[in-house]
């Protein structure tokens, strides 16, 4: 099994390619550091169906071991840090969960 765990965010006005950089960088740097936490992806959506976005301008991909490993990342200090860095690009998020067989 794997907890497919994907972000959505609609980035504050002024928000530049270099702030959105060190977001991926800060990100990738998450596995490893918390336990369960598989991969980490972060990216705008492709230009061929951007249209479809409905204005969220930046996902994040993540993969954990299970539903349990997930809970334990939102708690976790490396995943606040990475939430304190992102809370002054974003005006809102949307998070979804899924879980698949491997």
């Amino acid at each position: 099994m794997a907890i497919y765990h994907i972000v959505l965010f609609k980035l504050k006005p002024g928000v530049t390619q270099t702030q959105i950089s060190t977001l991926r960088t800060a990100g990738a740097a998450l596995v490893g550091r918390i336990p369960g936490l598989r991969s980490f992806k972060l990216g705008p959506p492709l230009a061929s169906t951007a249209f479809l976005a409905q204005g969220w301008e930046l996902g994040v991909h993540t993969v954990f071991d299970n539903e349990e490993t997930l809970l334990g990342y939102v708690g976790h200090e490396a995943h606040k840090e990475f939430q304190r860095l992102r809370e002054p690009m974003t005006t809102e998020i949307l998070a979804f969960d899924m879980e698949f067989d491997e």
